[in-house]
């Protein structure tokens, strides 16, 4: 059968849609989540059902976030599965995942995220950190590389400052091409991150405004050195002061250290406070 039609689905390529197929990968990762009955649990892009149906086997609900009306509709009836649902027709990165939780139930996020929308969902994602206890994503090995990556790698960037600013990053497994229908022309990993509680953040940054575009004007000039990718934003003498090497580039500075630039540029660049942060 062609590849373009799964289980009487015709994938939506725009859609960026994969099936998980390979039952092994599955089991491990419903036993790396670990669902428990009574947890607020949310499944991104469920699409046929390959974990959403083994998690269903040890709780009692589940919420699911579907863009596709199709498969939504496919999910409603499903006689075994449509009890335990709590279905929302809706694009993930407008979603307010907020609105789902409670002080008492955070949220344990976990899906097999189209590779198209990994980067801007996690920046969504990111916002509702405190709301959430655990998130677990089948991602691009690319992407997941780095997310856990460290100073002085080529996969180190913004997304890896702001990604490790919010969350302890754990790769999991390495998935092949092979588990999937269609499958995709990258390996992938299943990751887990870990948010950091809100008041105890390993390296908090007063403004994250700050902290972002820190990111930003570094990793957009990364071959350039600290002193001359920030030299209209600090000095050199105060860059010494912090500690900072004026002749090393951004990709080798730690989150600590971004943050440190950050903050002081939060407190001593009060008249850009509230503009062009963005």
């Amino acid at each position: 059968m062609s590849d373009k039609v799964h289980l009487g689905h015709r994938v939506r390529r725009r859609f960026g849609q994969n099936f998980l197929t390979d039952p092994y990968v599955i089991d491990e990762i419903v036993s790396t989540i670990n669902p428990i009955t009574g947890e607020n649990l949310v499944e991104i892009g469920p699409g046929l059902g390959a974990l959403t149906k083994p998690i269903l086997d040890k709780v009692d609900k589940l919420i699911v976030v579907e863009l596709d009306r199709d498969l939504a509709e496919r999910m409603r009836n499903y006689p075994e599965m449509a009890s335990k649902l709590t279905i929302y027709e809706a694009d993930v990165i407008k979603f307010d995942f907020r609105s789902l939780s409670t002080l008492k139930n955070p949220l344990r996020i976990f899906g097999n995220l189209p590779y198209n929308i990994s980067t801007p969902l996690l920046f969504h994602l990111f916002t509702f950190t405190g709301a959430v206890k655990d998130m677990h994503f089948m991602m691009q090995k690319e992407m997941v590389n780095r997310l856990a990556a460290d100073p002085g790698s080529k996969a180190y960037g913004r997304l890896t400052v702001m990604a490790q600013y919010y969350c302890k990053v754990v790769p999991v497994i390495e998935v092949s091409p092979s588990s999937f229908t269609p499958a995709p022309k990258v390996d992938s990993t299943f990751v887990r991150l870990i948010p950091h509680n809100e008041l105890e953040l390993p390296h908090p940054a007063t403004n994250l405004k700050w902290l972002e575009r820190v990111c930003r004007e570094g990793f957009n000039q990364r071959r350039k050195t600290v002193r001359n990718c920030f030299k209209k934003m600090i000095d050199l003498e105060t860059l010494t002061l912090l500690e900072i090497d004026p002749t090393a580039r951004p990709e080798n500075l730690t989150l600590a250290q971004f943050v440190l630039l950050a903050n002081w540029m939060d407190a001593n660049n009060l008249e850009n406070n509230n503009k062009d942060l963005i």
